[in-house]
């Protein structure tokens, strides 16, 4: 898809005015948000995703617009798994349900300007080095195997394990143990400390930064457009807030996301590696985009309710278990 710069500084100007009205509509007070507010904030972001997705139609054809709409389910999908240690970050650092939307709303806007980078990293080494592809591949296929690895460990309790540079910001940086409003910095007794404010926004921030070590790679699996890669992502991360309150009941029942995520992840991998072959000059079938997005639908609906059935017996299992007991 041939994008003028034009297009590419309207689409970033529209997608910050869409981030500028979501803050001041529903950021830019701290409060609770409530099931009604982000069910509603949820369906406006995938409203504006399916409008975006006729633009494409429109104006670009087919193509485009499937490689969009497959981008997009599978950041999605990849996106609600990040959601999983957001919880446990906000379970470790006490975030208060009040500061928790502001919380979620710098780190995408954080998650978003670091995608970018390996966007436009991606795409230059794309456009260079062919052979890449079988990289990415085989980082996805070994990515797939590794969520399954994680998947099968029966862990009771999981902990959120600060990375190197939280650390680093930790003992570098004096800090208070308490919150303090919204304020990032505040002074006591001459002396300027960082609040956990900060230290909870650079973890949501730079997590992502491994996030995007998968997800990245599999959208390139399903298109090599740059500007599709970042709109996809974008319009997926930019609902993220809203979707943590909706369904954050509802994450500790999806207990097969992991295998369908490493479906999918594995299948793209599969993608990009056959897309290695075709380009070395190889006789391989390529996978097409309808397939690509009827794979990874069916692999999330399934997943879906696997999951919700399993997770229903195991909650009645538990129910009888403490009927015997008492």
């Amino acid at each position: 898809m041939d994008v003028s710069l034009t297009l590419w500084v309207l689409t970033i100007v529209g997608l910050s005015a869409l981030i500028g009205v979501d803050f001041f509509i529903g950021g830019r007070k701290p409060h609770e948000v409530s099931i009604k507010e982000a069910g509603i904030w949820t369906v406006v972001w995938i409203v504006l995703a399916g409008l975006f997705v006729l633009g494409l139609l429109v104006f670009g054809g087919g193509q485009p617009a499937g490689e969009f709409t497959a981008g997009y389910i599978t950041e999605k999908s990849l996106s609600v798994d990040n959601l999983f240690v957001f919880v446990l970050i906000m379970s470790k650092f006490a975030v208060p349900s009040i500061y928790q939307q502001r919380l979620l709303m710098v780190g995408v806007l954080i998650a978003l300007v670091l995608r970018a980078v390996f966007i436009g990293a991606g795409a230059a080494i794309i456009a260079n080095f062919a052979w890449v592809f079988y990289i990415f591949g085989a980082f996805l296929i070994w990515t797939a195997w590794k969520l399954i690895q994680e998947a099968r460990a029966e862990e009771q309790e999981e902990e959120f394990e600060e990375n190197r540079f939280l650390k680093l910001v930790e003992r570098r940086f004096p800090s208070t143990d308490q919150y303090h409003g919204t304020k990032l910095f505040i002074v006591q007794n001459g002396k300027r400390l960082i609040t956990p404010m900060l230290i909870v926004m650079l973890a949501i921030g730079t997590t992502d930064v491994l996030f995007a070590l998968d997800s990245i790679p599999a959208i390139f699996g399903l298109t090599q457009d740059p500007y599709i890669v970042f709109t996809a992502n974008a319009f997926a991360l930019m609902g993220l807030r809203q979707l943590y309150f909706l369904i954050g009941g509802l994450l500790k029942k999806l207990v097969h996301l992991s295998y369908g995520l490493s479906i999918i992840l594995g299948f793209i991998g599969v993608k990009l590696v056959l897309h290695a072959l075709h380009e070395s000059g190889v006789h391989v079938p390529e996978i097409s985009i309808p397939v690509s997005l009827g794979v990874i639908c069916a692999v999330l609906v399934i997943t879906t309710i696997t999951s919700l059935r399993a997770s229903k017996k195991q909650a009645q299992a538990d129910a009888e278990k403490d009927s015997v007991d008492v």
